[in-house]
């Protein structure tokens, strides 16, 4: 507790996580009302269509949690850390867990203000939860929010510069998948298993609780074999898998 502790001041004490915060709020709920609001019966809002906006709140914070870690090798206090807890892992871990959790929190503002909003703006259409799929398309986003912060710190300790990681992650992010889809022959096998796609496949399941909505109105409808529980669980694995990646990696180097 008193790791997490530490962390939490350190985190707190600059301003990016305030500022990330504030425009993930922004950028996501910004786009939700832009579509959202001109939403017809051609293009009706759906539930889904309320989280138009996640992946651009999503790219922010994932640069917040590079940053938490990036911003620490840069000013060299990451030394003073490793110093005053030998225990490299121990260290490390917490910092994610506070990060993975300030990205919780503000995946489930976010989603659930684009959500609130959009209610407000179109009252006629059936935006209530009424279902677990309902359910899972808003909240959900708090917890692959949360997931995508580990991925983001596990690839800030691997890099150690900001500059870097921020531009590996929202290049991979924003790009690389789709790309990998474009690939003759094996591209589409391949993007069926890219962990963002599976992320999508979680929220959205199979789309059935969003029929007639626009193909892309909310999050993409993923093209994952698996269940949308096997859906978390891989995402959540990968995530754990990377940051073990690079947890090991910075206990063989210096800091």
């Amino acid at each position: 507790m008193t790791l997490l502790a530490v962390e939490r001041i350190k985190l707190f004490s600059t301003r990016s996580p305030w500022w990330c915060a504030l425009v993930a709020l922004a950028t996501t709920v910004g786009f939700t009302a832009l579509i959202v609001g001109n939403a017809n019966e051609q293009f009706p809002a759906t539930v889904a269509t309320t989280q138009f906006g996640y992946f651009f709140g999503l790219a922010v914070v994932m640069v917040l949690a590079a940053l938490a870690v990036t911003t620490e090798y840069r000013f060299g206090t990451i030394r003073t850390t490793f110093q005053a807890i030998p225990n490299r892992t121990a260290a490390l871990v917490a910092k994610t867990v506070v990060v993975a959790l300030l990205a919780l929190v503000i995946g489930e503002i976010v989603a659930f203000a684009s959500w609130g909003l959009s209610v407000l703006l179109q009252p006629d259409f059936d935006l209530a939860l009424n279902s677990t799929a309902d359910w899972i398309n808003v909240a959900g986003v708090g917890p692959i929010y949360a997931l995508a912060a580990v991925m983001a710190v596990a690839v800030g300790i691997l890099v150690r510069h900001s500059a870097g990681a921020i531009s590996l992650l929202l290049i991979y992010t924003l790009a690389v998948e789709d790309l990998v889809s474009l690939i003759p022959n094996i591209g589409d096998d391949i993007y069926k298993w890219m962990p963002f796609n599976v992320a999508n496949k979680f929220l959205t399941g199979d789309g059935a609780s969003n029929a007639g909505r626009a193909a892309d109105a909310g999050a993409p409808l993923s093209t994952s074999p698996l269940s949308p529980g096997w859906a978390l669980a891989y995402f959540a694995g990968t995530a754990v898998v990377l940051l073990a990646v690079a947890i090991a990696t910075a206990k063989r180097r210096d800091a």
